[in-house]
């Protein structure tokens, strides 16, 4: 990798944690890390161009299917690709066919681009994360060796132990908040060889324990909005993202306004 690059163009890949879910902004719309990471690049080029074609709950079949082609297509220098993870948290996960998709769509996005970037995607500290951390890291683990043989970098979020920390979670608790994409975003910039903006590191202070019922009332609402719909959708066969278009379907200039407009 050129370090410290100039990169004119960016096209994101993915699930809801590239589209940005759930870096919320008062309209409604979700911002996240590679908005932050566009507008940080737009800053340095005129005429910066960024598209982002994560979907919310995309599986990696689909993302081979709907996104690399379209992304792979626009030449851009800079492209990220994280997907699979949401396989692995299926009751039914074949690792073996995800890890073969995955270097399907490395094949076909490593030559199109300047820079493919993986991800070791970042997991929250928890009984449900221990149930499926085999399958996670066999996935992670086959992420690193295509890395090495397409040349792409890879950021380790999974190895972050300050990500893994529930206050860097959304309340449904399968999401980053604010803070924690801002960490992801820093992390990219990083790795993508440009000065520290901040140590995306760095430990919070431990989180002062909530009473029982204070507890016991968080649990409930996670349960009643955000457990049981989505053991609903996969009960159905359904996904939050059916039906819902990419969150940048093209390749546009991108003004270092948007990063905080969504």
């Amino acid at each position: 990798m050129q370090m410290n690059a100039t990169y004119t163009s960016f096209v994101a890949v993915g699930d809801s944690f590239t589209e940005g879910m759930s870096d919320a902004l008062p309209d409604g719309s979700y911002r996240g890390w590679a908005d932050l990471v566009a507008g940080r690049l737009a800053a340095r080029v005129p005429d910066f161009r960024y598209a982002n074609l994560a979907v919310r709950g995309k599986l990696i079949r689909q993302i081979a299917d709907e996104q690399v082609d379209t992304a792979a297509s626009m030449r851009a220098d800079l492209v990220t690709l994280v997907g699979g993870l949401n396989d692995t948290l299926r009751p039914k996960c074949d690792v073996d066919a995800v890890c073969a998709l995955l270097e399907q769509s490395v094949e076909k996005l490593a030559p199109s681009c300047g820079q493919l970037v993986l991800m070791r995607s970042p997991i929250r500290r928890g009984p449900v994360a221990a149930r499926f951390l085999p399958r996670m890291e066999q996935l992670f683990a086959f992420l690193d060796t295509l890395a090495e043989r397409h040349g792409a970098v890879v950021v380790d979020l999974y190895g972050s132990g300050v990500l893994g920390d529930p206050q860097m979670w959304a309340d449904d608790r399968l999401h980053l908040n604010a803070e924690g994409h801002r960490r992801v975003a820093e992390a990219v910039w990083q790795a993508l060889g440009h000065e520290p903006e901040s140590d995306w590191t760095e430990l919070l202070p431990p989180a002062v324990p909530p009473g029982w019922v204070t507890r016991r009332g968080a649990d409930l609402r996670f349960t009643r909005e955000h457990l049981v719909p989505w053991i609903g959708r996969r009960l159905t066969g359904r996904s939050s993202g059916d039906g819902m278009p990419p969150k940048r379907g093209e390749l546009l200039p991108y003004r270092t306004d948007q990063a905080d407009q969504g």
